[in-house]
């Protein structure tokens, strides 16, 4: 039965700072009114996908691990993660800015929230202008200077605010201080996780009057305060092949533009997960053909070894761990 490209069922967020770009820019049929995040492919609890194409239309995420194990996520992913699927999958939309915060590594996310930690990549799919992203720090950090604005409310200031367009990425490891910024839609892919450390949230309040609850008595021990200047990720954009964006522990994720049918074969004992990020692709397996268009998203079973890509302008990121 794993022999088709297998599409899941939103599972759409409402956030405080969500909007209406999922909706009418992705497509994603929903009447709530701040879509913040569209979960696309997730093994987090209460939140598990179901399929919504094929022959195993109405199972979720959980029954094909348990039923067919190395089948869907390659051995070598079976043995390190079980019926656990390493990878949460999202579009987000950020009308306002999101919270300022970090996530744990796997350690403190296992002791504390028996959980992985969540490293995260994003690829920008639109942008206003002047929108931004902050990602890390803007000069030499120690956690004494780093109290010192948290308790003055003045945190904006230490951080290093980046503007962004169409097609920007960034790499963000954990115990890294980051947000969306207002105006900004983009990919996420990430640990399966949802364990995030707030630290600041602009001092906004909810339709109640009510702040969000903050962190920041676990998020001290979790914070990289080292310095980088390498959060932007760096890639070619050469048609019709696989260009490496990043490749960590966790995942790697090329960048694929297609202009005409490309042969594929998997050989990375893993599933491959696609996003379109713009245009539409068709995915032809040996008895399956699967289209995608801007927005959506599919996984191939590790037990598709072979198959076709075409698009006449289509943009995806390539995803497997």
């Amino acid at each position: 039965m794993l022999t088709y490209p297998i599409k899941f069922e939103p599972i759409l967020k409402e956030k405080i700072w969500g909007g209406q770009k999922l909706h009418t820019l992705l497509k994603k049929e929903s009447a709530l009114p701040n879509i913040g995040e569209s979960w696309e492919i997730s093994d987090v609890d209460h939140d598990i996908s179901i399929v919504n194409n094929g022959v195993l239309k109405g199972k979720t995420l959980k029954e094909l691990l348990e039923t067919y194990k190395a089948d869907l996520i390659g051995n070598k992913n079976y043995q390190a993660f079980g019926n656990t699927f390493p990878l949460l999958i999202k579009f987000i939309d950020a009308k306002e800015d999101l919270s300022i915060q970090l996530h744990p590594n796997d350690a403190l996310a296992s002791k504390r929230h028996n959980s992985f930690g969540k490293t995260e990549m994003w690829y920008v799919l639109q942008a206003e202008d002047d929108a931004r992203l902050i990602v890390g720090f803007n000069q030499e950090m120690t956690s004494e200077k780093y109290v010192k604005h948290l308790e003055a409310k003045t945190l904006p200031e230490i951080l290093n605010f980046d503007k962004v367009k169409e097609g920007d990425s960034y790499f963000v490891e954990v115990g890294q201080i980051h947000a969306i910024g207002a105006g900004v839609m983009l990919a996420e892919i990430q640990q399966t996780s949802d364990v995030t450390y707030r630290i600041y949230d602009w001092d906004r309040v909810d339709s109640n009057g009510n702040q969000r609850e903050l962190h920041n008595d676990l998020a001290i021990d979790a914070i990289n305060f080292k310095s980088q200047e390498d959060f932007k990720v760096s890639y070619s954009k050469a048609e019709n092949e696989a260009n490496e964006m990043v490749d960590c522990p966790y995942f790697t994720c090329n960048y694929i533009e297609i202009t005409e049918t490309i042969n594929k074969e998997n050989k990375v004992d893993s599933f491959i997960i696609y996003m379109c990020v713009s245009g539409e692709v068709e995915i032809v397996t040996a008895h399956h053909t699967v289209k995608i268009k801007k927005g959506e998203t599919v996984l191939l079973p590790a037990a598709i070894k072979t198959y076709q890509i075409s698009s006449k302008k289509g943009r995806l990121l390539e995803v497997y761990v």
